[in-house]
Order: C-alpha cells, then sequence, then structure tokens
C-alpha cells in the first residue's frame, strides 16, 4: 500500500507534467496565441498572399519561442537538482502548445498559396481556434465523468471565455 511518504515527488527529480495536462494546457494556449497572432497581424495590414505565407512563418516562430519559454520557466521553477539531458525531456513536453498553432498555420499557409482568399482569413482562423477550445472543454468534462449536457455547457464556456481572452490581447495590442 501506497503511503504520503513513498508517493511524494522525489526531491533529486524534476515534477513530470502528466500528457493529459500538457496536451490540455498546451491546447489553449496554442489555440489563444494563434488568434492573437493572426489578429495582430491583420490589424497591421497584413491580407497579400505573400504575407499569409509570412504570417504562417511568424506564427510558427511564436509558437516554438513560446514553448522553449514555458519549458525554461518550468525548468527554472523546479529548482531541484537535475539531471543531465531533464532541460530537453521538460522543453520537449511542451509538444502540444506547437502543435495547437498548427491547424491555424495551415489556413494561413492555405491563404498564401491560393486555395482560399488571404482577405479575412482572420474570421475562418478565429472560428477554427474556439472551435478547437470547445473541443478541449468538451473532451476534459466528458473525462471528468461529467453528463453529456453538463459538458457541452462546459465547452460552450470554455469557447466564451476564450474569445474574452482573445478579444483582450488584440485590444491590447
Amino acid at each position: 500500500m501506497a503511503t504520503p511518504a513513498t508517493t511524494a515527488r522525489r526531491p533529486d527529480r524534476p515534477h513530470r507534467h502528466d500528457t493529459r495536462e500538457a496536451v490540455l494546457f498546451g491546447g489553449v494556449y496554442g489555440s489563444v496565441l494563434a488568434s492573437s497572432m493572426v489578429a495582430a497581424l491583420t490589424h497591421y495590414g497584413h491580407t497579400t498572399q505573400s504575407s499569409r505565407r509570412y504570417d504562417a512563418a511568424w506564427l510558427l516562430v511564436t509558437a516554438f519561442a513560446s514553448a522553449l519559454a514555458h519549458g525554461y520557466a518550468h525548468y527554472i521553477a523546479e529548482r531541484t537538482p537535475h539531471r543531465r539531458w531533464d532541460v530537453l525531456r521538460i522543453l520537449g513536453e511542451e509538444w502540444p502548445l506547437v502543435v495547437a498553432v498548427l491547424p491555424t498555420v495551415l489556413v494561413l499557409v492555405g491563404a498564401g498559396l491560393g486555395w482560399w482568399p488571404a482577405k479575412d482569413v482572420e474570421y475562418p482562423a478565429f472560428a477554427l481556434n474556439i472551435v478547437i477550445l470547445f473541443l478541449l472543454g468538451l473532451v476534459t468534462a466528458r473525462s471528468g465523468a461529467r453528463k453529456w449536457p453538463a459538458a457541452v455547457a462546459i465547452g460552450v464556456g470554455d469557447a466564451l471565455l476564450g474569445v474574452v481572452v482573445v478579444v483582450a490581447n488584440a485590444l491590447i495590442k
């Protein structure tokens, strides 16, 4: 039988974030980041095909930089003795943030390649990210044993909260 003393985190080992936590955090953070970036870039006149390809590249660079910063912050915040390769493992755990921006990158690349109009592409990108936030809320609620009506309500609430955060970010920038 496990006791609190045997199940507690060992001080010589860094905290491992479970996959579910990392996927949810990265999914939410990446979706909000992608929507905010597209809104900010569009606000500054980026509406041509070439600028949308440029926007896609910058969104990827920003996602990688954010993932690195977040992983590095975890590494520093834990303040425990680390093994030689722990920093790489900790940084690698930030992959969901980068994956979460890929649908928006695809929308921007598609606009940049002429698959659809480059002008006003921020609206489908924004809608796509709100759907992702809704689905993350829904899946989380269902995995928490919520019934379907409650899970849908939680998903809607999470999507609306995402809208508020993205709009606030757009207004601040």
